[in-house]
């Protein structure tokens, strides 16, 4: 019902359905780059420390002068294009938090969990919100809007990458079955640390 009424909306202000679904495929092409961070870290964690901080606050950097009218060229041409409605005219966090998770769970966590903590964030996160804007139409109560259908995505995602980097499925059903829980939270762009996070010390408790 809540992303009917957005949709509603959307089209009443001028951006279409087809405009929404655009600007989610731009936003989760960008997302899913996070994946590469456990190949880097593969190569020197320190270095892939050192990248995404740096990354991270270039971005907030670029954002602060976006937000006050001063241009910095591809980086603010890209945020304008994938701003969500409820970022217009705001400074979009979305990419701060991403980089700062994937921080986090290379800090906090060792490898395996490192790693499937990144891959829940990159492929759970990004395609779960993919899915659920093209396909969703259960509405699942509690989560501002998620659907049943990103939710089985997130679950099948974080499963099959983490089996992928563990080889235990048993072991790596309850890692998707709480990074399923957390991303269905209505935490907006907070699910980008909570979901690393809280996926990383389940990981880390398991492997």
């Amino acid at each position: 019902m809540e992303r009917t009424l957005a949709l509603r909306r959307d089209l009443w202000s001028g951006r279409s359905i087809t405009d929404e679904i655009r600007i989610e495929l731009l936003r989760k092409s960008l997302h899913l780059l996070i994946a590469f961070v456990p190949s880097l870290a593969a190569i020197s964690v320190e270095y892939t420390v050192v990248l995404l901080s740096a990354g991270t606050v270039f971005y907030a950097l670029c954002e602060t002068l976006r937000i006050r009218g001063v241009a910095v060229p591809l980086v603010s041409r890209l945020t304008s294009m994938a701003a969500r409605r409820r970022d217009a005219g705001r400074f979009v966090l979305g990419p701060i938090t991403l980089g700062l998770g994937a921080l986090l769970a290379l800090l906090l966590y060792p490898n395996p969990a490192a790693s499937i903590a990144i891959y829940a964030l990159a492929f759970g996160d990004g395609l779960s919100s993919l899915v659920g804007k093209l396909f969703g139409s259960v509405r699942l109560p509690l989560t501002g809007g998620k659907s049943l259908e990103g939710s089985l995505t997130c679950m099948a995602a974080v499963f099959l990458s983490s089996v992928i980097v563990t080889g235990s499925p048993l072991r790596c059903l309850p890692v998707a079955l709480v990074a399923t829980v957390v991303e269905a939270a209505p935490t907006k762009d907070m699910d980008n640390l909570f979901l690393p996070v809280l996926t990383g010390a389940v990981a880390a408790l398991l492997f």
